[in-house]
């Protein structure tokens, strides 16, 4: 009697198909992966921005970008004491208060032993979901420091939202030894000490990107603040829209960028609460136009 079976050759040509097939629907899984994991970061930027407007109906201001002052003269510094974020103080409004009141010692450096537990604490409302970068990274030291010293590598949360500083430099504005140096006030929404009002973006709030996404393929950024003496610390917390977001123009070794690993851009909160995802093809001027907060400049379509 002869028995039914496939040969070799139908064998092969089946497992082919198969392979082909696979081959074909792979990217449009990763596809819907990724669309699923951008509409995730969008929903994250959106409680962020709806946690700003509570923090503002509460105290009429937004918060600061980060605190820093130098303790021996109490003069501001942008890489003072205690460093902490303009993140760390929306936590409340998200569903953090345990994190804000029984964690955070606001009166303590950031790097201060009391504060170990939380400096390392990840909140997933700041992470995007596409990054795929670790849940923490060590900051190294090289910046300029104030206060008691900071023993470097220090163990920080990653996050992946950051305030827009503007569209000039943290040396320019920030360094005394800057002939433009002003106090570190740029001329976006968060910088060092001084809270600014929804009133204060004359530009339109739903014309200007106030917080905006940054990768952790260069620089890792995070929620928590600016540690003293940290390499590129600053950087950590707030961007500078020198350039388009993952523009091939950004030098390699400029970290103060904001950058995602989205295929198609990266997302930005405006003012309004609403986000937006900026190309990296966007004109540059159009995107200083909208990282300024007070520059009556006009906004293409973009």
């Amino acid at each position: 009697m002869r028995r039914k079976a496939f040969t070799l050759v139908e064998l092969l040509v089946v497992i082919a198909i198969i392979g082909m097939l696979i081959a074909l629907l792979l990217p449009a899984v990763q596809a819907a992966r990724e669309a699923a994991r951008r509409m995730s970061c969008t929903n994250n930027m959106k409680q962020i921005g709806l946690s700003l407007h509570m923090y503002h109906d509460t105290f009429k201001t937004l918060p600061a970008g980060w605190q820093g002052y130098d303790p021996s003269n109490g003069q501001p510094h942008w890489f003072g004491l205690p460093g902490w974020a303009w993140s760390a103080s929306i936590l409340p409004y998200m569903e953090q208060t345990a994190v804000h009141d029984n964690l955070i010692h606001f009166d303590h450096a950031i790097a201060d032993p009391v504060n170990d537990e939380v400096r390392v604490a990840g909140i997933p409302i700041f992470r995007c979901p596409t990054d795929i970068g670790e849940p923490t990274f060590n900051l190294q030291g090289g910046g300029p420091a104030v206060g008691a010293g900071v023993t470097f590598p220090i163990t920080i949360a990653t996050g992946n939202y950051i305030g827009v500083f503007g569209t000039v430099d943290f040396h320019h504005l920030c360094n005394p030894s800057s002939p433009d140096f002003n106090g570190c006030e740029g001329n976006g929404t968060f910088f060092l000490n001084r809270p600014i009002r929804f009133s204060d973006i004359q530009d339109g709030l739903s014309n200007t990107l106030i917080v905006g996404e940054r990768s952790s393929k260069w620089a890792p950024s995070t929620w928590v603040g600016v540690v003293t003496g940290g390499q590129h610390a600053v950087a950590r917390v707030a961007g500078v829209a020198s350039y388009p977001p993952n523009s091939e123009e950004t030098p390699i070794e400029y970290f103060h960028n904001f950058s995602s690993f989205h295929p198609v851009g990266t997302n930005f909160l405006l003012g309004d609460g609403s986000v937006k995802l900026i190309s990296e093809s966007i004109d540059e001027k159009t995107f200083h136009a909208l990282t300024t907060r007070s520059a009556e400049d006009l906004v293409d379509e973009y």
